[in-house]
């Protein structure tokens, strides 16, 4: 008998090999610019629905930021102005008797004020009870709630008021019936130009000046300023005066405020109040921020109402493309990878609406300051706030499709076609 032939492990060479073991299949990784890549895709197949989806997200963005920005801009110009007209002025004014009356200020107020040592500058107004008119044919009550008041030369460097047209009072025109208006008394009075009369108390007052607003003194803008002693002349005015501003220096507003009352009125120090005006500034400053807060909210609403949009758009988006899911699906796509692609979408639609709305707000906060002739202030933290807000959203609003996609098996989608 033949010996037969055999291989080294004395296995018969006829006899087929055992295969070889199989090894596990793994779905391939996607990397991070494949994520992107295709979550673009699904974005460049619909651009008009992108779109509209974007444009509600960057509405509600715009929305925010341009609120944050003008709000912002408004108080940089607000700071601009005390900057630039001071924070020490204090103001005197009388307040009530124990009887509830009104009270006065000595007539030599002004004076004893400027005895105090930090004080730099005092000037005061006084009531005259009078009235204004554009001509002596106006009805008596007709009066526009303009008042006329007694005002000294240095009056205007004490409240950093300008003189818009013509000129001040000043020691040649104070004795005599000249008279300054305020912008708002201009305007109401519909005068504008040096050299016309008005009526005032029963006689002409020649007008030789327009002021411009007096932001840390609002009530000269609706009120006539003639001069203290042709007050007294012509309009019996009796030198008692109603408001007296006080500049003091900037370490010694504190003190300096302390003592006023005692100084303008020593004997009743209780019926003086002394204020200052910046902080009536700081208070519309406060009301602004509570308006802004209110806007904003309505901003949110907005971005909200976007960012349904976007969940809207993504869940339409899962049921067009029942298909091209159970095709890669079938491939070997992972359910991760299909949450990671529509996830994406949502996320990419989000930031493009995020972006657009950014641009779109600092733009309308640059046109709008613009339009004021205030510094344009568009905080970084609010740009960043509405961008990652729009990534909040976007995750949000994907999740559900992402989830749902990712749960559709690949013979139930492609039974859809």
């Amino acid at each position: 008998m033949k010996r037969t032939a055999t291989g080294a492990a004395g296995r018969d060479p006829a006899t087929p090999a055992d295969p070889p073991a199989r090894s596990a299949l793994r779905a391939a990784r996607l990397g991070p610019a494949d994520v992107v890549r295709l979550g673009g895709t699904g974005l460049r197949t619909r651009p008009l629905r992108v779109f509209l989806s974007a444009l509600g997200i960057a509405i509600g963005v715009a929305a925010m930021i341009a609120v944050v920005g003008i709000s912002g801009s408004g108080r940089a110009e607000v700071d601009r102005r005390l900057d630039a007209l001071g924070t020490n002025l204090l103001r005197v004014a009388p307040g009530e008797t124990l009887s509830g009356d009104a009270a006065a200020l000595p007539p030599e107020s002004v004076a004893m004020i400027r005895r105090v040592p930090p004080v730099r500058q005092v000037a005061a107004t006084g009531a005259t009870g009078a009235r204004v008119y554009r001509n002596d044919r106006i009805s008596l009550g007709r009066t526009g709630s303009l008042d006329v008041l007694a005002a000294g030369s240095g009056l205007l460097p004490a409240v950093g008021g300008h003189v818009r047209r013509g000129r001040w009072l000043d020691g040649a025109t104070e004795d005599y019936p000249a008279v300054v208006l305020g912008a708002t008394a201009a305007q109401r009075l519909d005068v504008y130009t040096p050299g016309i009369r008005l009526w005032i108390g029963g006689r002409w007052f020649s007008l030789i000046g327009v002021l411009d607003p007096v932001p840390l003194a609002p009530e000269l803008d609706s009120a006539a300023l003639v001069g203290w002693p042709a007050a007294g002349t012509y309009l019996r005015f009796d030198g008692h005066p109603s408001t007296v501003y006080v500049r003091a220096e900037d370490s010694q507003v504190a003190a300096v405020r302390a003592v006023l009352a005692a100084t303008a009125h020593p004997a009743k120090p209780g019926e003086v109040r002394i204020s200052r005006p910046s902080d009536a500034l700081a208070a519309r400053e406060a009301t602004e921020s509570a308006l802004t807060g209110l806007l904003l909210g309505l901003g949110g609403v907005a971005l909200l109402v976007g960012g349904v949009g976007v969940g809207n758009t993504m869940v339409i988006s899962v049921l067009e493309r029942r298909p091209e899911i159970g095709l890669r699906r079938a491939l070997g796509a992972t359910r991760g990878q299909i949450r990671t692609q529509f996830v994406t979408e949502s996320l990419l639609l989000s930031l493009i609406g995020g972006l657009g709305g950014t641009v779109l707000g600092t733009l309308i906060t640059a046109g709008y300051a613009v339009s004021r002739d205030w510094p344009t202030v568009v905080p970084v933290w609010a740009s960043a706030a509405g961008v990652g807000s729009t990534l909040l959203i976007g995750v949000i609003a994907g999740l559900y499709p992402a989830v749902r996609a990712s749960r559709l098996s690949p013979t139930e989608a492609l039974a859809g076609t």
